[in-house]
Formats: C-alpha cells, sequence, structure tokens
C-alpha cells in the first residue's frame, strides 16, 4: 500500500492529474461499494464498476470492460494479499489449474474475440451471466450457505477442471466484459465440489485478481485500452485497495449470508435494468433470447449441482487438498503458483 500511494501521489500531483481525480469522483463513490464487493463475494469490483459506467453513467461497454481490469489489478490483488497473509485456506488444485487455463484463454481472447463482440453484446453477455448468478443465489442461498467443510476435493480432477474451465472464461467471459472467470470458478466449488463458501470465496478472489492482471499486461502490450480508463482508475484507485481487504476482513465478522443477498438482488436489478434500457436496441427477439440465455445458464448450474450431489454421496471418503494454515504451514499461499 505504501508502493501504491506513492505512485499515485507522484501520478496525481507531481504530474498534475488531481482535475481527472475531481471530475471522476463519482466513480471513487461507487467503487467504495464495488471493492467491498470484490473482497467478501465471488464477484469482483468490476461487477459493481462495470454497470455503473455503462448503465449509469451511458459510458460505452468496452470501457466497463477496460476499467473492470484496471481496478481490479488493485483491489483484488490488495484482497489477494491479505488473503495470503492470512493463510486463507483455498482450493489450491483448481485455483492452480484455472491460472494455466486462464494463462492461454484470456490473452487470446482479447486479441481475436473480443474485438468481433459489438458493444450491446458485450453489454448484454454482462448482464446475462450476473443476473443468472444472483437469480442462483436467490433460490439456493441457503443451500449453498450450508456447506461446510473441503466437501469433494480432489486434486487431478480439480486440476483438470480448472483448466478447461479456466481456458474456457477466460477467452470468453474475462476477455470481453472484465468479469467473469471468479464466478464460474465459485459455481464449480459450490455447486460441484460443495465446499465450504470460506474456501470458494477467496478462491474465486484470488482467480480474478490474476486474471485481472493478465488483461491489464495484454491490453498494455497491444495499446488497446479505452482513452477514459485512465482518469476514472484515478479516482477509484485508491478507494479499492481499501475497500478490497476491508471486505475481506469484515466479511468474516458478520453474517456472509446478508452481503451475498444485497449483491444477487443487485445483479438481477442490472440485467432487468439493461434490458428495459436495451429494449429498441434489443426488439422482441432480442429479450426473448436474453431469457433463454438466463435459463441456459441456470440449467447449467444446476447440472453442476446435480453433478456434485451424485458425486459425494457416491465418494464420502475424498481427498482434502485444501492449502490452508491447518497442517500444511510450510506451503505458503504462493505454492498455489508452483
Amino acid at each position: 500500500m505504501v508502493a501504491f500511494y506513492a505512485v499515485w501521489v507522484f501520478l496525481v500531483f507531481v504530474l498534475g492529474n488531481w482535475t481527472q481525480v475531481k471530475e471522476h469522483w463519482p466513480m471513487a463513490v461507487a467503487m467504495a461499494l464495488g471493492s467491498y464487493a470484490a473482497g467478501s463475494t465471488p464477484m469482483g469490483g468490476g461487477t459493481v464498476g462495470f454497470p455503473v459506467l455503462v448503465l449509469l453513467f451511458d459510458t460505452p461497454a468496452s470501457l466497463g470492460r477496460d476499467f473492470s481490469f484496471a481496478v481490479q489489478a488493485i483491489g483484488m490483488v490488495s484482497a489477494s494479499f491479505f488473503l495470503f497473509a492470512r493463510r486463507q485456506p483455498m482450493a489450491g488444485s483448481m485455483l492452480k489449474g484455472a491460472i494455466w487455463g486462464s494463462l492461454l484463454g484470456t490473452p487470446l481472447g482479447i486479441q481475436f474475440i473480443a474485438p468481433l463482440v459489438p458493444e450491446l453484446w458485450i453489454k448484454l453477455a454482462f448482464a446475462v451471466v450476473w443476473g443468472s448468478f444472483g437469480i442462483l443465489h436467490l433460490y439456493r442461498l441457503r443451500e449453498i450457505i450450508s456447506h461446510t467443510g473441503n466437501g469433494s476435493l480432489h486434486p487431478a480432477r480439480d486440476f483438470r477442471i480448472g483448466l478447461v474451465l479456466g481456458a474456457l472464461a477466460g477467452a470468453f467471459a474475462v476477455a470481453i466484459t472484465g468479469v467473469g472467470i471468479d464466478m464460474v470458478i465459485y459455481a464449480a466449488l459450490v455447486l460441484f465440489s460443495r465446499v465450504d463458501l470460506k474456501i470458494a470465496i477467496p478462491t474465486s478472489v484470488v482467480i480474478m485478481a490474476f486474471n485481472s492482471l493478465v488483461g491489464v499486461v495484454v491490453k498494455s502490450v497491444i495499446g488497446d485500452w479505452h482513452p477514459e480508463v485512465y482518469g476514472n482508475w484515478l479516482a477509484a484507485a485508491p478507494v479499492v485497495i481499501l475497500g478490497a481487504p476491508l471486505g475481506v476482513f469484515i466479511v468474516a465478522l458478520i453474517d456472509r449470508k446478508l452481503t451475498l443477498l444485497v449483491v444477487a438482488l443487485l445483479c438481477v436489478v442490472q440485467l432487468a435494468w439493461t434490458c428495459y434500457a436495451e429494449r429498441a436496441a434489443l426488439g422482441t427477439l432480442g429479450l426473448l433470447a436474453a431469457t433463454g440465455a438466463v435459463g441456459a445458464c441456470l440449467l447449467v448450474f444446476e447440472w453442476l449441482r446435480s453433478l456434485g450431489r451424485g458425486f459425494v454421496h457416491g465418494n464420502g471418503n475424498l481427498q482434502d487438498t485444501t492449502v490452508g494454515p491447518s497442517d500444511r504451514a510450510p506451503h505458503t499461499s504462493l505454492s498455489l503458483l508452483g
């Protein structure tokens, strides 16, 4: 944090960017909530930043996507450092698989898939993915929060699952909307592996932090940043670097159910808002397609849940692969990247 604030002060006051910070102060206010959500839920800070920019401020969807990369590279990385320092248990095998898969999928998606997706469909893809995720939590929340322990984690299987999901989510979710791999890995953990939220959410935070860094590097190398990202980032970054780890800390003290419920409602609201705001451009067929896409996402979630229930019932003595402090103290959080 000391290093970050030193650089931020240099950028703002020495290089004379204070005017940009003042112009974009509403983004800093919005990301106070977004950064808390990033640290306390499986939904990254871009989950708030994207709809605020695109729906509230009526900016291009590509700005929302690029801003998600930039702001999460500060907030979620900060939250990840805090999680590592606390030796928070994580699903190490699935996380490692997702990291390697996304190293392939995210750069390829940014370069070859994202440029082909129109602005309207970027906006709709975000709304559908997160809207369906919110709906899932509204009717499965009690079951999700009831999971305890390590569920049915299994090293070799989970690595393969993470590898495939990381590549697909990196290419078709993160590259297009700036978020999504955190939700995908979280869904696999709570619906299929049926692990405790205290394991699933930190794992999702770390994989989204990693993908945000990948997105920043790729965007910087190819020079494909939206020009409005910098001002919004300058305003929001000093807030999110504190807010995301604060979310990790606070959610350990309060009922996680309430936080998930509020964020789930926000996801559903932004889905309805997007469909209403774009009703003219979408037309009847477009709205039907969006509804069908939400239904398809929910069917996939239920399929994962069904597989997980059958697997747990048939394999009740699976090995714990959680990386945590209990009996693996020599293996710090950095071992996840090994």
